[in-house]
């Protein structure tokens, strides 16, 4: 087993409890409409807490047809949230999981 890390940053005008709001909070309802030429549907199965699975289902003509996540966590009042890519995408039968920490940051002009 191999462990790869990385660290890149995204600079938007968007607030971060927006941004969190519509990527963490209400990714169901906002994926399919934010990104329609990507993304056909988002499915919860479970209450979103730790251990519940975002299964996020591509139009066709795409790399991938769906993958899973398993929701690690999510801090509100950090705006931050773990999951784990542990199904389709990209794993394939190469990989076990690919595990993500993201946080989101306000920055000095009120953006992220």
């Amino acid at each position: 087993m191999g462990v790869v890390s990385y660290e890149f940053e995204v600079t938007s005008p968007i607030a971060p409890a927006r941004l969190f709001k519509a990527f963490v909070l209400e990714a169901a309802k906002v994926w399919p409409t934010a990104a329609p030429h990507a993304v056909k549907s988002v499915e919860l199965e479970g209450d979103a807490s730790p251990g519940s699975i975002v299964k996020i289902t591509f139009v066709e003509g795409l790399p991938y047809q769906y993958m899973k996540h398993q929701i690690g966590g999510h801090d509100e009042n950090n705006f931050s949230y773990s999951y784990s890519m542990i199904e389709g995408g990209p794993l394939r039968d190469k990989l076990e999981k690919i595990s993500y920490e993201n946080q989101f940051v306000a920055a000095a002009d009120g953006g992220s």
